[in-house]
């Protein structure tokens, strides 16, 4: 995951890697991703036995056994499912109003929705999302509807009028 300026927007956003089953490709996030992902690189992690060295203690962490993350550092260092059900049941959001379970792959679906909801072009979004247009039309139609433009739909063109020739 990168941090880049968007050509197009002029923008900061995220430019992500991602593997599937169609090999590596990649995504870019809506801005407002980039600080949250800042937070959770950024943020101190505890102090491991294997990195506390007892000549630099104080270099790598504080009293509280807390350190600054390295570059190579996961972003996740635990099990990122078990985080976000952690998360989704301490919210009491485990199950949404149809009684299915949210997962990790649900905010993919969320995402989609939205940007839909928007006004995004849908060949942009499943470029982004790796998917086809056809997916996104089988499986989110309901929310394609709602963004289409009948002005833009019912545009006619302006009808000629027939001119007769009279002979003088």
């Amino acid at each position: 995951m990168e941090i880049v300026e968007d050509e197009g927007t002029g923008e900061t956003i995220l430019l992500i890697s991602v593997r599937g089953k169609r090999g590596v490709g990649y995504c870019k996030s809506m801005a407002n991703a980039v600080r949250p992902f800042e937070r959770l690189r950024d943020r101190l992690r505890p102090a491991s036995d294997d990195d506390t060295d007892d000549d630099d203690t104080e270099a790598k962490s504080d009293e509280r056994g807390w350190q600054k993350p390295q570059p190579t550092d996961l972003v996740f260092p635990a099990n990122h499912k078990k985080q976000f059900n952690a998360i989704l049941e301490e919210n009491d959001l485990k199950f949404d109003r149809e009684g299915q379970r949210r997962t990790a792959y649900s905010l993919r679906h969320t995402y989609i929705c939205l940007r839909l909801m928007e006004g995004a072009d849908i060949y942009q979004i499943a470029k982004n999302c790796r998917t086809s247009v056809e997916m996104i039309e089988k499986y989110y139609a309901s929310h394609i509807s709602t963004t289409l433009d009948a002005a833009a739909i019912n545009i006619r063109k302006p009808k000629t009028k027939k001119t007769n020739k009279q002979d003088d």
